[in-house]
């Protein structure tokens, strides 16, 4: 039986097992967070880190202080490229009691953008299936994916 993308595993990993990489994007996260870093190039230039590392590992590992303290989930989405959409969805992900930690968006080519959002759902007022099914309604969204959760 194959397994849907959106019923990924997550696991509990002691550092010492971790990637190289993992550690860096850790470090470099943490760096961003307590203001020792003014961006995300000086974060990973300090860490010794590619910017490609950072982005492939940042939305997937987190500290384990931070997962037990909120409830995080990492949403990608493919959109139309029309005035007003990510707006329309945002307020669609806080009317539903969702605080948006980052938001990450490429340019549009053909028409279409892809949209990374890393979110705190621990206020959330509705299920995550719930919101996930209001999301996939929208109709400038042509595909919404959970990349990771945790807590």
């Amino acid at each position: 039986m194959k397994q849907d993308k959106s019923d990924k595993k997550f696991y509990l990993v002691r550092e010492d097992v971790l990637p190289e990489a993992m550690k860096k994007t850790l470090e470099a996260k943490e760096m961003i967070e307590r203001g020792k870093a003014e961006s995300v190039w000086d974060a990973v230039h300090q860490v010794d880190l590619s910017r490609s590392a950072f982005y492939k590992y940042r939305d997937t590992v987190f500290p384990f202080h931070t997962v037990i303290k909120e409830r995080l989930i990492t949403l990608f989405f493919h959109l139309e490229d029309r005035s007003g959409t990510l707006s329309h969805l945002l307020t669609v992900v806080a009317s539903s009691g969702c605080n948006v930690l980052t938001i990450h968006q490429t340019i549009p080519l053909q028409g279409r953008a892809n949209v990374t959002l890393s979110l705190n759902t621990s206020g959330m007022e509705i299920e995550i299936d719930e919101l996930m099914s209001k999301l996939k309604k929208l109709e400038f969204v042509d595909k919404v994916e959970v990349l990771g959760s945790g807590a």
